[in-house]
This record gives structure tokens, sequence and C-alpha cells, in this order.
């Protein structure tokens, strides 16, 4: 298992957005644990030519992805990697592979 800049990015943010307190405290600790788990892969060059693919695809089929949420499909085509998420949005995506933690 690995993960990418642009999902480590996501789940800083998403912490450091919380108010202070002891959730936060909690949060902290785990992701950072977490995250100290994984590899963190770059942004891999190939990224970009699959990110103009998919927001060319999505867009013609009038179908919105968050920016960030392209790069990470992009990273993960760009890697020939799987990627497990809760957002659905990604199941869209031609030829990626998405496992569902649903």
């Amino acid at each position: 298992m690995v993960t990418c800049t642009i999902v480590r990015g996501e789940i800083l943010f998403g912490i450091g957005k919380l108010p202070e307190g002891r959730r936060r405290a909690e949060l902290e600790e785990t992701g950072h644990r977490f995250l100290a788990s994984l590899r963190c892969e770059p942004v891999p060059e190939q990224a970009g030519e699959h990110y103009a693919a998919v927001k060319l695809a999505r867009q013609q089929r009038g179908l919105a992805l968050d920016e960030n949420d392209i790069w990470v499909a992009a990273t993960a085509l760009a890697l020939g990697a799987t990627l497990v998420s809760r957002d659905r949005d990604f199941a869209g995506v031609d030829g990626l592979f998405v496992v569902s933690l649903d």
C-alpha cells in the first residue's frame, strides 16, 4: 500500500481544519501514525497525460470531479495502482481499478 502527496495533503488539511480539542488531537496522532506507515509517492510525470484524458472524458459526459480527485485518479493510473476509496465518483473513471470501502 502506498499513498500520494495529494492524498497526504487532503488528510492533513481535513484534520487541520477541525476545531482544537480532543477529537482533533486524536485524529492528528492517528493520521500521522497512519501516514508514517505508508510510502508516499510523488505525482509521476505520466500522471499529466492521465489527468488530461480523465478530465476531458468526464467533461464530455457532463460529469464533475473535484480537481484533487482527478489528480489522485491520474496518479493511480500512472502508477498502475488500485485506488481504495469511499468516493463513488472514482468508479466512473475509465481504466481505473477501484476498491470501494463501503
